[in-house]
């Protein structure tokens, strides 16, 4: 018995469909199509229309394919897809329409006469706080106040303080010391320490010039208000001027006194 040779014309044996296989990584593929799908969907759901550009789009192609429809209405009634109600134009503002919020240059803080107010009311504060503080000195007149454009200062008297021709505090004036390094604890700002002289020429040769001795007796009252903890070292400065800046005549013993000073500026700013 011979066994008959294929007939290559001859239609072989269909595959059966579960013969069929799938490569793995259409699965993967039809999901992300299916994302994409989904994800454009959304971007047109989302999308706004200008109603005027639709409009003009649809008429190109209605003339386009020759489609001779009715006319439609006038306005389009929506703008999104979503929302479908009236609204030709966007709800949400331009930057051009949005109102913001003016800059006005002259508002009252700004201006200089508020500032100048503010510095005078403070310096005023200043000083009703030292005269609470060294009530007995300035009844005494061991020292006095003074308010200038940028400072007050607290005028400590030679005859008061210092010996003449001396840079060495008196003993009795440590007191009135200590009440002003207590009222100037309580004050978050800096102080200038200057002190003056008369024009008459120093006779002890403890200080070649004036200028030594004001700086001097400047010095001593700086270290005796650092005694207060308080009170922090780089808070103060100090300045000589000898006789550069009198107060009163020096033709007289009562002018030359006056000009023999040490004056302590709490600064106002």
């Amino acid at each position: 018995m011979s066994v008959a040779e294929p007939d290559p014309n001859r239609p072989g044996p269909r595959t059966a469909a579960k013969d069929i296989i799938i490569p793995r990584y259409m699965g993967t593929f039809a999901d992300l199509m299916t994302l994409l799908l989904c994800f454009f969907v959304l971007l047109v759901a989302m999308a706004e229309i200008d109603a005027l550009k639709y409009k003009m789009v649809v008429n190109s192609m209605e003339d386009a394919f020759g489609i001779d429809r009715p006319e439609p209405e006038d306005i389009v009634k929506g703008t999104s897809v979503i929302q479908q109600r009236f609204s030709p134009t966007p709800d949400k503002p331009t930057p051009v329409e949005s109102i913001r919020q003016a800059s006005v240059t002259d508002s009252e803080v700004l201006r200089t006469e508020d500032a100048e107010v503010y510095r005078t009311a403070k310096a005023n504060t200043i000083r009703d706080t030292l005269q609470s503080a060294l009530k007995d000195a300035l009844d005494q007149e061991l020292i006095s106040l003074e308010t200038m454009q940028d400072r007050v200062l607290i005028r400590i008297n030679e005859q008061a303080s210092f010996p003449s021709g001396s840079a060495a505090l008196k003993p009795g004036f440590t007191p009135v010391l200590r009440q002003i390094a207590d009222a100037l604890a309580t004050m978050e700002t800096e102080f200038v320490v200057a002190g003056h002289t008369d024009n008459v020429p120093l006779r002890s040769g403890l200080y070649r010039s004036n200028w030594e001795l004001s700086g001097a007796r400047a010095t001593s009252v700086v270290h005796a208000l650092l005694a207060d903890r308080r009170l922090a070292e780089d808070r103060f400065r100090i300045e000589a001027y000898a006789d550069t800046q009198p107060l009163d005549s020096n033709e007289t013993a009562e002018g030359r006194a006056m000009n023999r000073r040490v004056e302590i500026g709490i600064i106002n700013t």
